[in-house]
């Protein structure tokens, strides 16, 4: 039977509106909440289970308000929940959260990991193929099905269409939107989350090499033009080729 272990990863609402206060985004009024391409990565983690009768853990990095987001795997149907954290830590880079990630994933004992396949937040990329490098796996990213028995047979979208590619384990699978319809809590899988138990787990996490210098708002974009007839396909023609560089 599998162990498959599920990332989670607490972003700000992709509706919210952010304001940068000074030189930092302001964050204390944004709702959090679970990185939307994770939760296709929870629902292949708990197919895979219910096709072999694996366990699903669901892991964080982060400090203790990330534990709604675990709290809301729960609900959806992981078995465990587990929650990686040390006061000392402030930002981490790729580096830093790799480190942690692949200690945890192994203290686990995990045969597979599911991740989205960015954060909404950063839109990196790096975590599942930058953790598979690290523990020595597999990888497959942007995967948007998934067979499963002894390996995974992974679909993916290529140039001339869609993939299969048997994948061995132990491997870290990245999920995009699937062709699939992802499940939601009930009531009684909310009720359950509420109750349960976030296990607090410690990991060694090496100095950040990259620290953020500052945040600030991309410029506004200059008011458009408006022409009128056809007197001004000309000069539409010359302002596309010279200014807006399409022609």
């Amino acid at each position: 039977m599998p162990t498959i272990v599920v990332l989670v990863k607490q972003v700000p609402d992709t509706n919210a509106k952010i304001v940068v206060q000074g030189d930092r985004v302001d964050l204390s009024s944004v709702k959090m909440v679970m990185s939307p391409y994770d939760e296709f990565a929870i629902e292949t983690a708990i197919r895979h289970k219910e096709a072999t009768d694996g366990t699903v853990t669901a892991l964080t990095v982060g400090g203790p308000v990330s534990e709604k987001i675990l709290k809301d795997a729960k609900a959806i149907g992981v078995d465990n929940i587990v929650r990686v954290w040390d006061d000392s830590w402030s930002y981490l880079d790729s580096n830093a959260l790799q480190s942690i990630l692949s200690e945890t994933i192994q203290g686990l004992g995990a045969t597979v990991v599911y991740c989205g396949k960015s954060a909404a937040d950063t839109g990196a990329g790096s975590t599942g193929p930058g953790l598979a490098e690290r523990l020595g796996w597999g990888n497959a990213s942007n995967v948007i099905g998934a067979e499963f028995s002894d390996s995974v047979v992974v679909s993916m979208p290529v140039e001339s269409g869609v993939a299969k590619i048997n994948v061995a384990l132990p491997a870290v699978i990245s999920c995009d939107k699937g062709d699939f319809k992802v499940r939601k809590p009930n009531v009684k899988g909310i009720m359950m989350a509420k109750k349960a138990k976030v296990e607090l787990m410690s990991a060694t996490a090496p100095t950040s090499s990259i620290n953020i210098a500052s945040h600030s708002m991309p410029p506004a974009k200059p008011t458009g033009k408006t022409f009128e007839g056809g007197a001004s396909a000309s000069q539409v023609a010359q302002l596309l080729r010279d200014e807006a560089n399409v022609l």
